[in-house]
């Protein structure tokens, strides 16, 4: 479901007409709903290590290099150098002598990754999870969705649910509202079923995260 459905489903459960492109999007309420679908969208991507946000990306590092630019958008996984594993040091003061690195571990510091020396050029396995939440019409990955097209990275069915719901919630903010505790009910079962269902291992514990603008 993209963007522009997202909106209009929005729309539908609160009792709004329906529009039919995004230009008709004027009035306060459809901008505040535009703004807490990707907020929501947002926070959920952020909140745990979804399988659907998993990435893999090859690089290469220059014998007798330290320090390499950060290469990626989002939280490295596992960097791997001739297949091995390079475990992440959160101690800086290792990395401050650049000729005495221990073998095996890498740290970062700003926009750099830190790395021991290698005598020959390398190349390293990287699995991460994207900080993107959202991919546009050609599939490329975007922070926010702002076209009709674009959809968000949270797989269907449980997108519309959370999306839909939790922006509901948001912009009514009011449990005496009477379709508020349906909309709870059902946000709730969506965070649940994305968290059951989208891990492929089976003893993953399903955990529940509100949020509150």
């Amino acid at each position: 479901m993209n963007f522009f459905e997202l909106i209009n489903k929005c729309l539908l459960e609160l009792n709004y007409k329906e529009v039919a492109s995004m230009s008709e999007l004027v009035k306060n309420d459809h901008k505040r709903i535009k703004n807490i679908i990707n907020i929501i969208n947002r926070e959920i991507c952020n909140s745990d290590e979804w399988e659907f946000l998993l990435k893999y990306k090859d690089i290469s590092i220059p014998a007798k290099t330290s320090e390499i630019p950060y290469p990626v958008d989002g939280r490295i996984l596992y960097f791997i150098i001739d297949e091995k594993n390079y475990e992440y040091c959160k101690d800086k003061k290792i990395f401050i002598s650049r000729d005495n690195i221990p073998q095996g571990c890498y740290s970062s510091i700003g926009d750099k990754i830190i790395l021991p020396k290698f005598s020959e050029d390398k190349f390293a396995k990287i699995f991460y999870y994207t900080s993107k939440s959202a991919k546009d019409s050609n599939g490329d990955l975007i922070d926010d969705m702002t076209n009709a097209q674009d959809m968000p990275l949270i797989p269907m069915p449980f997108a519309e649910q959370i999306l839909v719901y939790g922006t509901c919630l948001r912009l009514k903010a009011n449990p005496s509202y009477v379709r508020f505790s349906y909309w709870m009910s059902m946000y709730k079962e969506a965070l649940i079923n994305l968290k059951s269902k989208c891990s492929l291992y089976a003893k993953e514990v399903s955990k529940i995260r509100l949020y509150r603008e």
